[in-house]
């Protein structure tokens, strides 16, 4: 099947363009190929390629800059998905859109399920909500795939940012009543692939979906595993101490869910995607750090 592939420079957009094969042929865009939200530029893109389906990777993920730059955030998050998937629809495409725990308020004391009120707290989370909604007004035949805590290897993910303070301070104080699931970029990707293969033909299988890890844990207890991870590998010469703090005590310009976690029992019913340990992910990808180019 052909896929035209939007954000193909970002972590999860550059792992699934890796995936690429004769049952998977990726025809990757990034963001000054293909502005998701000029729907000239899409119709083109579009015509160009004649996919079989869409993966919308394209985001803006900063989740304390969205603050200050709202209608940046808006129209990439918001906007772009409706413009994707109506011109989608009129050409028969199904898409699979991308989006994030942080449409989530954080407050129910169990993981998320689909079908759960989504309430975000800021900017970021507000614009990914508007995103699903305007995809799912545009097209039936859309996949809005949740994820959480990603991490992958163009280094600005929270594990580059523990490995790297870890070596500028002896001690790092991080939150620890803030629950969720890391998610590798390549696990996403390899589930992407799963579902685009799996969903063409398939008109019961469209809808929202949540993506997740195992076992849940805090930022901070996340933390501690990416320094043993780093010092495991010789990638820091010495593991600081890590100092858990709760969220008040964190001065962040967006408000971030306490609880992030997603159960992701449709997606195993649906797709057989398991939830799969995020443990040797993150060992594999401190080891490739830790390596000599």
């Amino acid at each position: 099947m052909k896929v035209l592939l939007t954000g193909a420079a970002g972590q999860v957009g550059c792992e699934i363009a890796k995936l690429g094969d004769s049952a998977f042929e990726v025809h990757g865009f990034d963001r000054a190929a293909l502005d998701v939200a000029d729907p000239a530029q899409v119709a083109q893109r579009l015509d160009e390629v004649a996919p079989a389906l869409v993966v919308n990777c394209a985001a803006y993920t900063a989740v304390d800059q969205a603050e200050d730059e709202p209608e940046l955030a808006h129209r990439a998050n918001a906007e772009a998905p409706g413009v994707l998937g109506s011109a989608c629809r009129a050409r028969d495409i199904g898409v699979v859109h991308l989006s994030t725990d942080y449409v989530f308020d954080g407050a129910k004391p169990s993981a998320y399920v689909e079908g759960d009120l989504a309430r975000p707290l800021g900017v970021y989370g507000a614009t990914k909500l508007a995103g699903e909604e305007a995809l799912r007004a545009a097209t039936p035949r859309h996949i809005v795939l949740r994820v959480s805590w990603v991490f992958g290897r163009l280094g600005a993910s929270f594990v580059d940012t523990i490995l790297r303070l870890a070596r500028e301070r002896p001690e790092l104080a991080v939150v620890d009543d803030q629950v969720g699931a890391p998610s590798p970029a390549v696990a996403i990707a390899e589930a992407v692939r799963t579902i685009a293969i799996a969903v063409v033909g398939r008109e019961d299988a469209w809808g929202t979906y949540h993506f997740s890890t195992t076992p849940p844990l805090s930022w901070c207890a996340f933390a501690r595993a990416i320094v043993a991870a780093g010092a495991e590998t010789g990638l820091l010469e010495s593991a600081p101490a890590i100092r858990a703090i709760t969220s008040d005590e964190w001065p962040a310009k967006a408000p971030r869910p306490r609880n992030s976690r997603l159960d992701a029992c449709r997606l195993q019913a649906v797709f057989g995607i398991a939830p799969t340990p995020w443990q040797e992910a993150l060992r594999d990808y401190v080891a490739a750090l830790a390596r000599p180019p």
